[in-house]
């Protein structure tokens, strides 16, 4: 399963199967054309990069936004058969792809509030569930999330720190996690690498950047 994932930079996900999704392209140097799908989980400059979904997307390629986001699909070029919107606890289609859509927040910060309605997103891509979880804490939606890779958040202050990502993901427990969010805007790859020693046995853990 981490054979088709691969993490570019900050929060961005990529994952290539039967479908190649993005999730939050931010920071990428090449424009590889070559997203079926991209994932936006809320609306802050290093998730919702404009130049760099232009880079990877190609005429046939569907976005999904939260819908509390819908307005921004129109200025990014998107006709509205190729825009899929999902508020928290729901689940579309996006191509080939089903989606899943999770509430992300903080609890106790106020950098982004549930009433955003705010996403991560479990993608089952070739028969497996990838969770990319957005900018959040560990909330009771995070802890209800199955899926067989988790991507969380490790480097804090706007999100979960290292620790309490290894605490969601052991309650959750997938049979591998990836750190993201870390070493640009906040985090070092320090923080990865203590996710990783966190997590419990059997829950393979991999540091893709």
């Amino acid at each position: 399963m981490l054979e088709c994932v691969s993490v570019p930079f900050h929060a961005c996900v990529r994952l290539a199967g039967e479908a190649v999704v993005y999730t939050d392209p931010y920071g990428l140097t090449e424009a590889p054309h070559d997203a079926d799908v991209i994932l936006v989980t809320h609306s802050h400059y290093d998730h919702l990069s404009p130049e760099d979904i232009q880079r990877v997307r190609k005429p046939e390629t569907v976005l999904v936004l939260p819908a509390s986001e819908a307005d921004k699909a129109e200025g990014l070029g998107f006709s509205r058969e190729k825009v899929v919107t999902l508020s928290p606890g729901e689940r579309g289609k996006a191509g080939a792809v089903t989606v899943e859509a999770v509430a992300a927040y903080n609890e106790g910060k106020p950098f982004h509030l549930k009433q955003n309605g705010w996403l991560g997103y479990v993608v089952t891509l070739d028969g497996a569930r990838y969770y990319i979880a957005g900018d959040t804490d560990d909330t009771p939606e995070a802890r209800a999330v199955r899926c067989d890779v988790a991507l969380v958040p490790v480097g804090g202050t706007y999100t979960m720190d290292a620790k309490a990502a290894a605490g969601l993901v052991n309650a959750i427990r997938p049979k591998a996690a990836v750190p993201i969010h870390y070493g640009s805007v906040v985090g070092s790859r320090a923080d990865a690498e203590k996710f990783v020693s966190l997590l419990d046995a059997g829950i393979e853990g991999a540091i893709l950047m």
